[in-house]
């Protein structure tokens, strides 16, 4: 389907009774990407999963408890070294993102806190329960839950028709210093277009300014909670087929989902088309105030490393979920950028303070990058 229709039928989708309101635009935008080009050395926020037990009825309780942490840790950050820049949301704002009171009563208000008591960019890749998970691009159900989307995040994605902005879909990316980001909606992992969009970028990213490329998504290439472990779900299915060849092709060290209402960090290892040692490191970061989960069992990874072909590619996972009720605390993480080093940083919330998922809760990202 062209873009340009794709964009009318969004918008026809929702006609007179869509009323989600836009998150207000943040206090301290990030600038042109140009401008911020000798920028080497911030940080920033990730997380996801945030709907509610009583979403459109009252603002999310759990979700109001990462956000409260998450100004503070801004607030900390902000006059030293590495100020936090902007935060990544990998979906599943809401429950039922059809529903423009979810929007509204439940999530809007917070995220408004982060833009502008907070100050900083928002921006949030739609998960299955914000956009639903059909795969076909005209659904009915998921052009209203699009639309409400677009609504909710019409001040903080670039607009239909920039360099950065696949037109009519929640697909676009952004550039800050030395790191690019992309993000794109999983749920239509199958979509031709947006997966040449997505290569488009790619291919056209100057890799000498941008020495991290970064890409936030909802659905996992692989995990161990109820969406993972022995099943493989279709959208799972499609990001291994289609977008795992692509980020090992161009070098995508860093991956942010969710999904799985818990913390786990998995590394993939290959070999490029050189034959150099290459790293992915894939974060599932599901604590955003959905109800927890819990380990389930390992992922099915045989045939995907066998698909991997020359590339080799060989997965451990780093750090595992808790297999009890109380194990997986709500939580966000801080990626924290020093020039060619990124470390992540781990925060629990409320009961899970403390929590400390490495041994500690700190971790470096890549393999040539040095530990702090």
């Amino acid at each position: 389907m062209a873009a340009s229709a794709l964009s009318a039928q969004v918008t026809q989708a929702a006609g007179a009774a869509d009323t989600v309101m836009a998150i207000q635009k943040p206090r301290s935008p990030l600038p042109a990407e140009a401008a911020s080009a000798n920028v080497t050395r911030f940080s920033f926020i990730a997380y996801g999963d945030t709907r509610g037990r009583r979403d459109g009825v009252n603002e999310q309780y759990e979700h109001g408890l990462v956000v409260e942490s998450m100004l503070r840790t801004i607030k900390s950050m902000e006059s030293g070294p590495e100020p936090v820049r902007f935060v990544l949301q990998s979906g599943d704002a809401v429950v039922n993102g059809r529903d423009p009171k979810q929007w509204n009563v439940s999530f809007i208000g917070l995220i408004n806190r982060l833009t502008t008591a907070g100050g900083v960019p928002y921006y949030l890749a739609p998960g299955n329960h914000d956009v639903t998970s059909a795969a076909e691009l005209s659904a009915p159900g998921r052009l209203v839950g699009l639309q409400n989307y677009l609504r909710a995040m019409g001040q903080l994605i670039p607009p239909d028709g920039a360099t950065r902005r696949l037109t009519g879909y929640p697909t676009y990316a952004f550039g800050y210093g030395n790191t690019f980001v992309i993000a794109f909606d999983s749920n239509i992992a199958e979509d031709s277009t947006q997966l040449a969009w997505v290569r488009a970028q790619l291919e056209g990213l100057n890799r000498k300014r941008y020495t991290h490329v970064v890409a936030f998504f909802h659905h996992p290439a692989y995990s161990s909670g109820p969406h993972g472990g022995s099943t493989i779900e279709r959208p799972t299915m499609a990001v291994r087929a289609n977008y795992m060849p692509l980020f090992r092709k161009h070098n995508v060290q860093l991956l942010f989902t969710g999904h799985e209402h818990f913390f786990e960090h998995f590394v993939e290892r290959y070999r490029d088309v050189a034959g150099v040692p290459r790293r992915i490191d894939q974060i599932v970061s599901g604590g955003g105030g959905a109800p927890l989960y819990t380990y389930q069992g390992e992922p099915d990874l045989n045939a995907y490393m066998r698909s991997s072909g020359v590339d080799s590619a060989r997965v451990t996972h780093l750090v595992r979920p808790g297999s009890k009720a109380g194990d997986n605390p709500y939580h966000f993480t801080v990626v924290h950028v020093d020039g060619e080093r990124m470390w992540l940083e781990v925060v629990g919330v409320d009961w899970g303070a403390g929590y400390a998922p490495y041994q500690g809760n700190r971790s470096v990202l890549g393999d040539t990058l040095g530990r702090r």
